[in-house]
């Protein structure tokens, strides 16, 4: 089992990972510019994020849901943003 000062900085790391996405998503809320943005690479991160998802199910981790969870639906408004914007 971990130390609860690991599970913190897990827990941490997926806060950041997670909210780093939201200024993205403004900003291309904001400009509706997508030109530099990788429609590829967004789709391949996305299934690399729902394969984490996954794979938290399956062990019934309630961090690595929550955390890929969150950063997959963010990841899928970006990729939504792409599609309808170009």
């Amino acid at each position: 089992m971990l130390s609860p000062s690991i599970e913190w900085i897990g827990a941490l790391a997926a806060v950041i990972t997670t909210l780093c996405w939201i200024p993205q998503i403004l900003a291309l809320a904001r400009t509706r510019q997508t030109s530099g943005i990788s429609l590829a690479t967004n789709a391949l991160l996305a299934s690399g994020v729902a394969l984490w998802l996954i794979y938290g199910l399956a062990i019934a981790s309630a961090p690595v849901i929550l955390a890929n969870g969150s950063t997959l639906l963010l990841i899928l408004v970006i990729v939504g943003f792409k599609l309808r914007y170009g």
